[in-house]
């Protein structure tokens, strides 16, 4: 059986250490440790992962040991970035939120997942992305949280 591909921003790493969001985002880090996902990421995670404290880092490194796919830019992911920000679906200053959509979007990821409720984990935002999506010719994206994704609760 195909494993899905997951796409991880970097909210959900540094929400492992959050003690509102932790259960979930532990719990996809649990099964992407079990192998029933496949953990991608991209440039864009390992530059703001930078600045965040060394457990976020740790974190990070412990997803990058699990055969983690990871993403580089494109002209054509940032050709699709600029559209989701052309159509006003993420603010300019927010680039880098645009980016992650378009990446994961670009490489036919099977789902993207965040806590970023306010510019990518929003009803009226995934289906303007997926919209922008289908213009530009490529498929839709599934966007959730990762309690929508994980099967913590049911352990």
């Amino acid at each position: 059986m195909k494993r899905q591909r997951i796409y991880v921003d970097t909210s959900v790493i540094g929400r492992c250490f959050d003690h509102e969001f932790a259960p979930w985002s532990n719990g996809l880090f649990r099964e992407f440790h079990e192998g029933h996902f496949v953990p991608v990421v991209s440039h864009i995670v390992a530059a703001e992962i930078v600045p965040a404290p060394s457990a976020v880092q740790e974190k990070y490194k412990e997803l990058l040991g699990l055969d983690t796919e990871i993403l580089e830019g494109s002209v054509e992911a940032s050709a699709l970035g600029s559209k989701y920000q052309e159509h006003r679906i993420v603010p300019e200053s927010y680039s880098a939120d645009a980016l992650h959509i378009a990446l994961a979007t670009v490489a036919e990821v099977d789902l993207l997942v965040s806590w970023n409720f306010k510019h990518i984990v929003r009803f009226d935002k995934i289906r303007l992305f997926n919209a922008v999506n289908r213009e530009a010719g490529y498929k839709e994206i599934e966007i959730y949280s990762p309690r929508e994704v994980t099967r913590y609760e049911q352990r």
